[in-house]
């Protein structure tokens, strides 16, 4: 009897399965609430209820860290515990944040806000302006991108009466003035690219309809989006305009206090941060200007108002090595501060300008550990003295987040996480693997010294848009697989931006197989040196990640005991007519060019599954109210699997956009129900259910 493969290679548009893209279809819902039920009764129950309350519990504990924003001089901080799962935000002052347990003031309950209401709502944005009272907030429904826009007094904590307001749309705004708002979003008739996102940036002055409010400048439905933000770091007010041609190239304006806009005159594919007269930028490609050709990565400096009145004479500021490579660049009281990784290892520099030169420096004093990030206390640069907050960590040490005054004097810890599980015995080791062009492929083990042969095994990587996997210290991973004997690997795939562009390029567009060519030797590595066996290594990738976890399934079944895929991009045949899709063919390319589709064909598992393969046990999970990666392709994938036979199951809360759920409860369920399915079906027997 023959088995209905569809769609396939062949045939890539025949597909019987596209009545789950309904999201709030009825035979849709119909579909997620039996798999739901299916797959909580095989792995709910008691121990997940109890392991499910346990990482609750540690998300929830009164002496997490409590990470923070500066705003003029109050420190703002959102917080969610049981008593609060949607959130707080609250205010204190720097003194009283020192202090082992600080006081706070409540700007806004968002749990109180969201039962008033009765909507499900989540705060994910604060704008605010130098000086002023008022503030923009985006509410969320659910955890979504899609968010309305509500003016907010910081002085009565109260959302502004006749204030502006605006319904649910993808998109922000920022304070031009205190009665004037530049505002980027995709809200109202033809305002969205083919993206979703906003298509315009507009003036919308206070009391004015946003229908009336003026385009100031457009771009094209087929760009992936077009914002505006205000700078208020200049001698006069400032905004700049991003066009962002796709994920990796924008064009940018300038605008001055009159309205007029200037394009600069640069390459399309940069990283640029300005303050003051001074603007510093990272290129992606080499650029040749002026008879002098600078390598990519490269990071040029030089005063703004010299380039615009024709200068091209640029300081260096950094220059890349083949495994060294700038990870971002921020300004913070008038200096550059550049974050690199050195061979994984964390480095910084700090860079000032002046009328004749840039002085160059290494930011000191902070521990060698394995994960060290930095970024400004001040949420607005023109507020900056150069405070910084750092924030180090390793896969067995609890967060430590460190003050550092002014960007020179030596850190002091603010606060410091608890340990959340025991961690005797255990040792981080850095090891290679090699994939199958030769590439060495790093990659972090946590576990118990020592090769037993048949270590359970948690892998995990992510392997595209240029994004660094770093070794961070993970509560749920500590809790339930290392504490109990278990081991985890994180890998760093090309596609990731760990050493820079051209790693990221190896595993973009066509070279996207290569980043899971890297993840299954990674898996063959563990093998080789005698770590584990195949049917003992779990592995578990979402969103990016989702195409790397179901092509180890259709490409490399014999690596892999279980696979658990979270968030999941799969179809790459109609990705990008869905939700955001379009604003990732820079990462994977165009299926409606022929051409592309060639590349994009290799891996797209869903085209891929054929029938009497050694598959593994895969599960699938979703939420129906991320509106960046649309649950379709979950849904899709888990019911051809299962209509030709392969042990998959499928999981789809409602809420938690693209994410794993919208307070700490929901988020540790989604994990939970993944670690008792891979646990299962690895065969591990933990001694805890």
């Amino acid at each position: 009897m023959s088995v209905d493969d569809r769609p396939t290679l062949s045939a890539p548009d025949d597909d019987p399965w596209l009545w789950l893209e309904e999201i709030e279809g009825k035979q849709a819902l119909d579909f997620v609430t039996r798999q739901n039920s299916l797959t909580l009764e095989a792995f709910g129950g008691a121990a997940f209820a109890r392991d499910r309350d346990i990482l609750a519990a540690i998300y929830d504990r009164p002496d997490n860290i409590p990470y923070i924003s500066r705003r003029g001089t109050e420190l703002h901080n959102l917080w969610k515990d049981a008593t609060n799962p949607r959130g707080l935000w609250r205010k204190t002052s720097l003194a009283e944040f020192r202090k082992s347990h600080p006081a706070w003031e409540i700007m806004l309950d968002v749990d109180q806000l969201a039962a008033r209401e009765g909507e499900d709502w989540l705060l994910s944005g604060i704008t605010t302006q130098p000086g002023s009272t008022r503030a923009i907030l985006g509410l969320s429904r659910g955890g979504s991108d899609a968010v309305i826009l509500r003016e907010f007094d910081l002085d009565t904590k109260s959302f502004v009466a006749d204030g502006f307001a605006l319904s649910e749309a993808k998109g922000g705004a920022d304070w031009l003035d205190a009665d004037t708002l530049l505002l980027s979003s995709a809200h109202g008739e033809g305002m969205a690219t083919a993206s979703g996102y906003s298509r315009t940036v507009r003036l919308w002055r206070r009391g004015q309809p946003v229908d009336q409010a003026r385009v100031i400048i457009e771009t094209t439905a087929d760009h992936m989006a077009i914002s505006g933000i205000v700078d208020d770091t200049a001698a006069t007010p400032r905004s700049w305009i991003v066009d962002q041609i796709d994920f990796f190239n924008h064009a940018l304006w300038l605008r001055d206090a009159d309205g007029t806009t200037t394009k600069l005159d640069l390459p399309t594919g940069i990283w640029l941060q300005a303050h003051g007269d001074w603007f510093a930028m990272k290129l992606r490609e080499a650029w040749s200007i002026e008879g002098r050709t600078y390598a990519a990565d490269t990071v040029l400096g030089m005063s703004l108002s010299a380039f615009l009145a024709g200068s091209r004479d640029f300081a260096v500021l950094f220059e890349p090595e083949a495994r060294r490579a700038l990870q971002g660049l921020f300004w913070t009281g008038g200096k550059l501060v550049l974050s690199i990784l050195d061979e994984l290892q964390p480095q910084f520099e700090i860079c000032t300008p002046s009328a004749t030169s840039w002085s160059r420096a290494s930011l000191g004093g902070l521990p060698q550990i394995g994960v060290v990030d930095i970024w400004p206390l001040d949420r607005h640069p023109s507020e900056s003295n150069g405070d910084l907050l750092a924030n180090v960590q390793d896969p067995l040490t609890p967060p430590s987040l460190l003050l550092m005054e002014r960007g020179v004097a030596s850190p002091t810890v603010l606060k410091q996480a608890p340990k959340t599980f025991n961690a005797d015995g255990l040792v981080v080791t850095q090891h290679e693997a090699i994939s199958i062009d030769g590439e060495r492929i790093p990659y972090v083990q946590t576990g118990p010294t020592g090769e037993t042969g048949d270590a359970p095994v948690y892998m995990s990587a992510y392997g595209g848009f240029g994004h660094s996997v770093k070794p961070y210290y993970n509560s749920s991973l500590g809790k339930l697989w290392l504490e109990r004997g278990g081991t985890t690997v994180q890998a760093n795939l090309r596609g990731g931006g760990e050493f820079g562009t051209r790693w990221h390029d190896a595993g973009r567009l066509a070279g996207k197989k290569l980043s899971h060519d890297d993840f299954a030797a990674v898996a063959a590595d563990l093998v080789r040196r005698g770590v584990t066996t195949a049917k003992r290594i779990a592995a578990q990738g979402g969103s990016n990640g989702g195409i790397l976890i179901t092509n180890m399934l259709v490409r490399y079944p014999e690596r892999f005991g279980a696979l658990f895929c979270t968030i999941p991009l799969i179809d790459m045949r109609r990705y990008t007519k869905l939700l955001a899709g379009a604003s990732w063919i820079a990462e994977y390319g165009d299926p409606d060019k022929p051409e592309e589709w060639d590349w994009l064909k290799t891996y797209s598992a869903y085209h891929n599954v054929k029938a009497g393969q050694p598959y593994p046990p895969i599960l699938i999970a979703t939420t129906r109210r991320d509106d960046r990666v649309h649950p379709g392709h979950a849904r899709k994938m888990a019911a051809k699997l299962q209509a030709m036979g392969y042990e998959a199951w499928f999981y789809e809360p409602e809420a938690g956009g693209h994410g794993y759920g919208k307070d700490n409860k929901e988020r540790a369920g989604f994990e939970v129900i993944g670690f008792r399915f891979l646990k299962d079906k690895i065969g591990w027997r933990d001694g805890e259910g």
